[in-house]
């Protein structure tokens, strides 16, 4: 725990450091691009339009909520889940990138996974803007709740560094691990109820229901659109919440303490 302390201590002193190596590594992503920031908004987009085009206009799917187009149902569902997925892949592969800083004595390694977070986090801000004006597109009223966001948002964060930190420091020693999330990330796509309701199982297979609220991303995904579209706040789900923040903190802790173990050996791998 006492790292855990140190840590936050190291982040908040060197806050402005991190937060120009967060915009560098913001804006280096675009450099030589000729579209630059677009190409950051071209495959979610073109992921929504598919889903769209496939499940409303296909199969002719109703969402859960009464009067809402299914395309406002899926958005929120599927920005925290862009989110969430890039901040890990980035994370995992952050000590291979940064490489330079990882040999330097005097750098403190363990803040490189909070500036892919801050980073990831600038890129999440533009995709919630889109999903606040395609709901005013739609004319769907808006509800305080909408300020929740950025509570689901930090529990997003809070669970991809949590496993970040351990896959960052597995990837050093094992190339292959970034693969591995990427697969991961394909399935859990598939078994986090983003582009289904969970309800559609509880007549056939209650327990399916119930075994996907087991994955801590349903409570961020639910979280979304409970904010967006029926207003409801984050306490009239106790027992989803403390069971998340439980496991989440559970995996950060586990994730900090194998990075902490491996450390003293990623300037002689990398």
């Amino acid at each position: 725990m006492a790292y855990v302390v140190s840590l936050m201590e190291e982040i908040v002193r060197k806050r402005k450091l991190i937060w120009d190596l967060s915009k560098s590594d913001f804006r280096k992503r675009f450099v030589g691009s000729y579209f630059g920031m677009v190409w950051m908004f071209v495959q979610p987009m073109v992921t929504v339009l598919i889903y769209f085009l496939v499940f409303q206009i296909g199969f002719k799917s109703a969402p859960p909520v009464p009067g809402a187009p299914y395309v406002l149902w899926l958005v929120p569902g599927i920005v925290p889940w862009f989110f969430f997925s890039e901040t890990l892949n980035c994370v995992t592969n952050c000590l291979q990138e940064y490489h330079y800083l990882v040999k330097k004595v005097v750098f403190q390694v363990e803040i490189l996974p909070v500036i892919k977070l801050i980073s990831c986090c600038m890129v999440h801000g533009f995709f919630i803007l889109i999903m606040i004006l395609m709901f005013a597109a739609y004319r769907w009223t808006p509800f305080l709740t909408w300020i929740q966001i950025l509570y689901y948002s930090f529990a997003a964060s809070a669970l991809a560094l949590g496993i970040g930190y351990f896959t960052a420091a597995v990837n050093v020693f094992f190339k292959d691990m970034s693969q591995i999330v990427s697969i991961c990330l394909q399935f859990g796509m598939w078994l986090t109820p983003i582009m289904y309701h969970e309800s559609m199982f509880e007549d056939n297979a209650p327990w399916l229901a119930v075994l996907l609220k087991l994955n801590p991303f349903y409570y961020i995904s639910a979280g979304y659109r409970d904010s967006m579209l029926t207003g409801e706040w984050f306490w009239a789900r106790p027992k989803l919440t403390l069971y998340f923040w439980v496991v989440t903190l559970a995996v950060g802790l586990a994730g900090l303490k194998v990075f902490k173990r491996l450390r003293p050996h990623f300037s002689d791998v990398l």
